[in-house]
């Protein structure tokens, strides 16, 4: 990596060092360097351990899976709503001056829900967990939104750029799936070998040390901040079409989220026919599985295809798979079925995430992309909540009607966007 302060601010090396193929991960590791690869993929392993570390630690603590499920509900919710603002003030001062105080706030906040989980800080009443596991959720560090804002300024105006944006972005999206399969399976192995506080201390920990190190990577300097009062867009028509796409990544995003948690949610239902509910999870992680590999493959697709039609015809291929999985009378056949309806995912992630970058307001990526982020979790709890209950009524066929019901949603908001248009950008965007 090119730490010379008279080298371009991101230690980019120049066009011609390049020798791969434009989009290869070569180029990548040329663009930010090889050590930004292992720093952001455990600095955002905290954000996947959370929720379900929350979950145990309060559940154990109380004797109660309900308390332990409104604490877990108050971070995605904390989640949520302190993403975009995260996102936003990274826009408005840079991602240093935010991450590294965010980072340390959120490792005495969860500090302080291990020892109210604990008993060390007399709870008192329900309330204070819950206000404790909101703050903890709205301070958690977006590393992996962040991490593709930093791509979208270091591929920008290079011949290449777009290609290395997309391979990029699947790469993001294939570590976001990892790291939400390796979270919950390291939080289920430390708490049942060690101790239920141990997932999250560790998570605190590596807050502390590795989100800071992320902050101040040369990688940041790539990002030019929005000066304070300028105005990003020019005109009001424009601004109202800018908003319009945006809310259609979100509420793609949201449809995805809703997806996520309801195939979870059926996984569950359909293992437990079997007498083996915790099996469920296992099922689950094959969807994770074939969507990071499909990732991965984005970037060789034709570029003459457009994002918005790669969005509505992926979206369109997983309305019959959700289906589908009304069909399987085994496990064995349930995990092909899982398997299959991770393929189109993957490749949506990407899309909805380029399409987003596309249609941010100058100087707002950060915004745009932690909201997208902030929409999965939303559509997760979504998907969690109707697909429940569904599965309590009807069975796990119920909870996979949300599946298909969040696929057609993602469908009409790939419709959506490729009816507007292409919004162009301003200079310098």
């Amino acid at each position: 990596m090119n730490t010379d302060p008279s080298a371009p601010a991101t230690g980019t090396p120049p066009e011609n060092a390049i020798t791969g193929s434009g989009g290869s991960f070569r180029s990548l590791l040329e663009l930010a360097g090889p050590g930004f690869f292992p720093l952001a993929f455990f600095a955002r392993l905290p954000l996947a351990m959370l929720t379900i570390g929350t979950l145990t630690l309060i559940s154990t603590a109380t004797g109660s899976y309900a308390s332990g499920g409104v604490a877990a509900g108050a971070v995605g919710v904390g989640s949520a709503i302190g993403a975009p603002m995260i996102g936003y003030a990274a826009d408005r001062w840079g991602q240093r001056r935010v991450l590294v105080p965010a980072a340390l706030l959120h490792a005495v906040v969860v500090s302080a829900l291990i020892l109210t989980g604990l008993g060390v800080i007399e709870s008192g009443s329900p309330l204070l967990v819950i206000i404790i596991s909101f703050v903890a959720g709205a301070s958690c560090p977006q590393v992996g939104p962040l991490a593709r804002v930093r791509w979208m300024a270091l591929t920008q105006g290079r011949s290449r750029g777009r290609r290395e944006l997309e391979t990029a972005l699947s790469y993001e999206s294939t570590v976001d799936e990892l790291t939400f399969v390796m979270g919950p399976a390291l939080v289920g192995v430390l708490a049942s070998l060690v101790a239920p506080w141990l997932p999250l201390a560790l998570a605190a920990l590596l807050t502390a040390a590795l989100v800071p190190a992320f902050a101040v990577h040369p990688t940041a300097n790539a990002i030019e901040l929005q000066q304070p009062g300028a105005e990003p867009v020019p005109g009001s028509g424009w601004i109202t079409a800018r908003v319009v796409r945006v809310g259609l990544c979100v509420l793609g995003m949201t449809g995805m989220g809703t997806l996520f948690g309801s195939v979870s949610a059926g996984a569950v239902s359909y293992a437990g026919l079997f007498g083996n509910a915790s099996a469920g999870g296992l099922l689950y992680a094959a969807l994770g599985l074939t969507s990071a590999v499909a990732a991965l493959s984005v970037s060789l697709w034709p570029r003459g295809w457009a994002q918005p039609v790669r969005w509505a015809v992926c979206a369109a291929l997983l309305i019959p798979l959700a289906l589908l999985l009304q069909v399987p009378q085994t496990i064995g056949t349930m995990v092909v079925f899982l398997l299959l309806i991770g393929l189109p995912i993957g490749p949506i992630l990407v899309t909805i995430f380029t399409v987003g970058g596309d249609v941010a307001p100058i100087g707002r990526m950060g915004t745009v992309m932690t909201m997208l982020a902030s929409g999965i979790v939303v559509g997760t709890a979504i998907g969690n909540g109707f697909a429940g209950v569904l599965a309590d009524v009807v069975g796990p066929q119920g909870a996979f009607l949300v599946a298909a019901a969040a696929a057609i949603v993602l469908f009409l908001s790939g419709v959506g966007t490729y009816a507007l248009g292409r919004v162009p950008r301003t200079e310098g965007a």
